[in-house]
């Protein structure tokens, strides 16, 4: 057995307990105290210094001069009532649902299992932990206060949970090279157009009837404009407007969202959405407005590290365990930092359906095997040990 993994099962007692007050605290976007200053407190604990980078994002180094690499965990929960019916779960109408306090937890044994090993480091471990995930958002602030400089990173490794899938048990990991998650953008397109009695509709401006025709020509980019060997996806997920029943609506609104593998493709999709929102207003007399509220591009594995790291894992998990995927359809801000320096985030089997787990990410009923911290903690040690061993 690797040994990381055995000094990590040896304080499955303690990983535990970690997991379920960060579960119990499930704090979200930038606002954290009670789950930063259990960060803060273990990390001192196990003769780190700990710091606050940016907002809300924590960070300490260890090791010696040399390589950098960073490890990174984000430790935001979402704003959904809890439904999971554990004796540890959130009472505050937030819910780790999407496994970020197992993430945080595992990344707090690996700075443990470092330290406690701190003279084997070929060079520097820097760790990560991030607010704001759900939001898009923390990683930047991060980038912004200067999380890859002093020392300067040379590389990064993220690890997210994986549960409620065919073989997604504990011990099973999978990655992509390349491109790794989409990316994902949201747009709101405000219509205006011009109130009028349904008895007069010449004299109005009817904003629902654009919003209607909008809708459909959006379609038209994924279906004509877009290569058949890309994969891009544009939903419309809400529409408002008018007043009553018996009136020209003014105004309207619709909201959408984007995904595409290739930044090229995300700023086409982009470039259309305003081009045919603004012209489609102007056939009908009205008149739009396109915002993009928030957005993120394309996870990029970088394909050299994700196959160095992948045999990494294959020295713990075993190598028909550790299997390369296709791109995964979600969003990750861990991008912000893959953009930066080359990178890697796997995907660790938290639960499969075969084995009782029945409930992915963003379901407030998931439930996570707790199997999966020890050896969350022993792959982030040894795979950050075995990059400064072999890149001097």
């Amino acid at each position: 057995m690797n040994e990381y993994y055995k000094e990590a099962l040896e304080m499955n007692g303690e990983l535990v307990t970690n997991r379920r007050m960060f579960h119990n605290y499930a704090e979200t976007g930038f606002e954290l105290p009670q789950t930063i200053s259990l960060v803060m407190k273990k990390l001192t604990e196990y003769g780190l210094k700990p710091y606050i980078v940016g907002k809300s994002g924590v960070s300490c180094t260890l090791g010696q001069s040399g390589k950098t690499i960073l490890l990174r965990a984000d430790m935001d929960a979402l704003p959904m009532s809890e439904k999971t019916g554990l004796n540890f779960a959130a009472t505050n109408g937030n819910c780790h649902s999407c496994g970020h306090d197992c993430h945080t937890t595992m990344l707090l044994g690996a700075a443990k299992l470092l330290k406690q090993n701190e003279n084997k480091l070929k060079g520097t471990v820097k760790f990560m932990f991030q607010p704001a995930e759900e939001l898009l958002a923390g990683a930047n602030d991060m980038l912004s206060a200067g999380i890859l400089e002093n020392p300067k990173v040379d590389a990064a490794m993220g690890i997210h949970i994986k549960v409620g899938y065919e073989n997604s048990n504990v011990g099973s990991i999978t990655y992509a090279k390349g491109t790794a998650f989409y990316s994902g953008d949201a747009v709101r397109i405000t219509i205006t157009g011009k109130n009028a009695h349904g008895s007069t509709p010449e004299k109005g401006v009817d904003a629902i009837n654009i919003a209607a025709h909008m809708v459909i020509s959006l379609q038209e980019i994924i279906a004509r404009e877009i290569p058949c060997t890309e994969h891009s996806v544009l939903i419309v997920g809400k529409i408002q407007g008018g007043d009553t029943v018996n009136t020209l609506a003014g105004n309207a609104v619709i909201e959408a969202s984007i995904r595409a593998t290739t930044q090229e493709s995300r700023s086409f999709l982009k470039k259309r959405i305003r081009e045919i929102s603004e012209n489609v207003a102007a056939t009908f007399r009205g008149d739009a407005i396109v915002e993009f509220l928030y957005g993120i591009g394309p996870l990029y594995n970088n394909p050299i590290l994700s196959e160095e790291i992948a045999n990494y894992c294959k020295e713990i998990c075993t190598e028909e365990k550790v299997k390369e995927i296709p791109t995964a359809c979600g969003t990750e801000d861990f991008t912000s930092i893959a953009e930066q320096v080359p990178s890697i985030m796997i995907n660790l089997g938290a639960g499969s359906i075969e084995g009782g787990y029945s409930y992915s990410i963003h379901n407030p009923s998931m439930i996570v095997d707790e199997k999966v911290l020890p050896l969350g903690s022993a792959l982030y040690a040894h795979c950050a040990t075995k990059y400064l061993e072999n890149n001097l």
